[in-house]
């Protein structure tokens, strides 16, 4: 992508009957947004209207472009690639099985572009993990789904202003977690979250600290050996390959203290050893990364918020630091990718 060409931001619809389309709306209500991308909206301009006339504290002149094809999609426009021509019925609150569908519909759509060029990154709106399975669509979430579609290895990379955490073993029941920590999975991921800190976010020589899975790292053996006997050789393997990772921190004093501070990235072993901190830090503002992949995918760190669906209550902090962020990863990708195209010998 040249420098000058503005990004083509492909974004998911999510969950019709969710806060996804006003976050989306209340994001792309502040005009400056076009300055930094060119949406398309992967759903409908009926449902996109829909929600607007909920939503009383945003510009009621927005308008939507209908379009058929992303490449269609204009500049300074508020693009919809509309994919329901049909009326929707739409259920606030409530998971329904059309809504499943359309979330589904969505995704595809939006991938299949990706692949083919059509766009630059991907934002997706959250969905309902539920209601979104089908014969096509047996994950636990986006980022499984995503590292299928694409053909890679990938990490869950929560972003905030003050800290980056990965997750090792994603959206895995905790009974399952020590079974799934093999040597094989750990240096995989450290070795991606290393990568990606290099070239997602531009730190040239990245600090990276891996978290212990037992109480106290196991507190030499009283408690548990698995930090030692498992996660110990593994982060020894990656220093004597370059890569600067640290650890196993026990994960209640290395965030009691701060000690996050001192690193570029964190690795937890399991979804909620890393997003309960996190989400404690940034819960309005944080971004979920697939890491690894060959595209840029980001998402608001939140679910579907049937709770507060169509009260214009939600916030678009999350959402907006989503688009900023995939933004700032193409950037960076392709700074660092000119930068490293032709290394002396």
């Amino acid at each position: 992508m040249k420098e000058d060409k503005k990004i083509k931001l492909a974004i998911t619809h999510g969950d019709i009957n969710g806060v996804g389309y006003e976050v989306i709306l209340k994001t792309f209500g502040d005009s400056r947004m076009f300055d930094l991308c060119t949406p398309v909206l992967y759903g409908s301009t009926k449902v996109a209207s829909y929600h607007k006339k909920l939503l009383t504290s945003m510009p009621q002149e927005m308008t939507f472009h209908g379009i058929r094809e992303a490449g269609e999609a204009g500049g300074g426009k508020f693009n919809v690639l509309n994919l329901v021509p049909d009326e929707v019925k739409i259920d606030l609150g409530k998971s329904t099985e059309v809504a499943g569908q359309l979330a589904r519909e969505s995704l595809n759509r939006a991938c299949t572009d990706l692949k083919a060029g059509l766009v630059d990154a991907l934002v997706t709106a959250p969905i309902n993990k539920r209601n979104i399975q089908a014969a096509d669509f047996d994950f636990p979430g986006h980022t499984e789904y995503l590292s299928h579609q694409f053909g890679g290895e990938s990490l869950m990379f929560m972003v905030c202003d003050r800290i980056r955490i990965g997750i090792v073993t994603n959206h895995l029941a905790l009974k399952d977690v020590p079974s799934a920590l093999t040597p094989e999975l750990l240096s995989k991921k450290i070795r991606l979250m290393n990568e990606s800190l290099k070239r997602d976010f531009g730190i040239t020589i990245p600090k990276i600290a891996v978290l212990a899975l037992d109480p106290h790292a196991g507190d030499n053996g009283v408690i548990g050996d698995f930090d030692m006997k498992v996660i110990k050789p593994v982060i020894d393997e990656a220093q004597s390959k370059g890569i600067l990772a640290y650890g196993p921190f026990p994960s209640d004093g290395f965030f009691g203290s701060s000690e996050f501070n001192k690193f570029d990235g964190v690795l937890a072993l399991y979804h909620d050893q890393g997003l309960i901190p996190f989400k404690l830090m940034s819960f309005t503002e944080g971004v979920n990364y697939t890491a690894g992949l060959p595209y840029v995918r980001t998402s608001p760190a939140h679910g579907t918020g049937y709770d507060i669906a169509g009260k214009d209550k939600a916030s678009e902090q999350s959402f907006r630091s989503a688009v900023y962020l995939a933004c700032n990863i193409i950037r960076n990708r392709q700074e660092y990718d000119e930068l490293t195209a032709n290394p002396l010998k």
